[in-house]
């Protein structure tokens, strides 16, 4: 078996891209291999990839390719969560001509990838739904650890916090925070996914801090499964500009000037998103000038695939 390892500009590590289609059905779901995986990278130097992308053509006419993504962590792995980065750099690996569409099988979502001038990608996210249905608790705001916090789904479920409640009172203090606001919000996310219901040591929900500096801009600074985000995750810029959209929650409070186009500030640069709402609904969300390149290109993978698995990826 081989693989590609893709870097997406703005992940905090590259991706290990398989071809499904060249796999036993199920191949990659079980602890077995996923331990043999993780021992592999660790002896080949490449101990630092934590993302696991595995896409093929897809079953539906709709779609050019489905995919499915596996998020290493310390103690085994999660299937539960999306990662757009990730999703991007499939994509690219996949080499395929012009826009590509890609079923996100994991979350279920409808994703396009449209080549910009330059070689870059607005990665787009297709799925319209009621602006009220963004709050998986129904409400705007919740109280978690003492702190009001908004958490909204569109994709990845994400937890927003107002970074002035830390004592992060401008730009500089929210990208120089260090241990002691991390500690913090790694407790609300711990919280959070007890709220939701979700493994309290799982990579669900994300969590994020959003601070207003500049009109019309927001400042963030997210939390990755191995501590703080370099940048923020394309799911994250994704659900962020969702929740500028929803009445009432930390994003939409936060956020001034023009809707609809959204300028992100984060510790590596800017990102720019977009939305579309229509009569109450949001119809999409587009991260624009998204960037992702093949670092290695057929991998050799030196251990063999399980044939005998049967549990899909995503349903354990």
């Amino acid at each position: 078996m081989i693989a590609d390892i893709v870097q997406a500009e703005g992940a905090p590590c590259p991706t290990l891209v398989v071809d499904s289609d060249q796999l036993p059905s199920g191949s990659l779901a079980s602890s077995v291999e996923l331990a043999a995986l993780q021992k592999w990278l660790q002896e080949s130097g490449r101990g630092r990839i934590r993302k696991v992308a595995l896409y093929g053509k897809s079953a539906d006419a709709a779609f050019d390719l489905d995919y499915r993504f596996v998020q290493r962590l310390a103690d085994g792995a999660d299937f539960r969560a999306g990662c757009g980065h990730s999703l991007l750099a499939a994509a690219v690996s996949a080499g395929l001509p012009g826009r590509v569409r890609v079923r996100a099988v994991t979350t279920g979502d409808p994703v396009v990838c449209e080549p910009e001038p330059g070689g870059a990608y607005t990665v787009r996210l297709e799925r319209a739904a009621d602006v009220a249905t963004l709050l998986p608790t129904g409400r705007p705001v919740d109280r978690l650890c003492g702190l009001s916090v908004s958490i909204v789904r569109y994709g990845n479920p994400y937890v927003f916090i107002d970074a002035r409640l830390l004592g992060l009172t401008s730009e500089a203090a929210l990208f120089a925070a260090r241990d002691d606001v991390l500690g913090r919000l790694l407790m609300v996310r711990t919280a959070a996914a007890r709220r939701l219901g979700l493994p309290v040591h799982g990579a669900l929900p994300k969590i994020a801090v959003v601070g207003s500096y500049t009109p019309g801009r927001l400042s963030v600074r997210a939390v990755t499964v191995t501590g703080w985000h370099p940048s923020l995750a394309l799911t994250g810029s994704t659900c962020l500009a969702a929740a500028t959209v929803v009445p009432g929650c930390v994003p939409s409070r936060l956020m001034t000037g023009a809707r609809g186009r959204l300028t992100m500030r984060t510790p590596r640069g800017d990102v720019q998103a977009s939305s579309v709402v229509r009569a109450g609904r949001l119809r999409g969300v587009s991260v624009h000038g998204k960037r992702a390149r093949v670092l290695e290109r057929a991998v050799p993978l030196p251990w063999r695939i399980q044939g005998s698995v049967v549990l899909a990826i995503g349903r354990e």
